[in-house]
């Protein structure tokens, strides 16, 4: 098992590894439709797609983890 402590990471691993799965497939048919070796174009998308995001998830859900916070109500009641 991976130590409590590491996860945000192991959260951003999956998050950027789940959306960029899904959106580089769905993209990717939009873009060239169901043609043949449409499944090697999505891989390729996909790997791209995961070296960007997985990054930039971390350093982003931060920033986002504070706008959420600035914007969301406190249980003070």
């Amino acid at each position: 098992m991976i130590p409590k402590k590491y996860t945000s990471y192991v959260f951003s691993f999956f998050m950027a590894l789940l959306m960029s799965c899904i959106m580089s497939f769905f993209i990717s048919v939009f873009n060239v439709g169901t043609v043949e070796g449409i499944l090697v174009i999505w891989i390729k998308a996909w790997i791209l797609g995961f070296i960007v995001a997985f990054p930039t998830v971390l350093v982003v859900s931060p920033i986002v983890k504070k706008l959420v916070e600035a914007l969301v109500e406190t249980d003070d009641s």
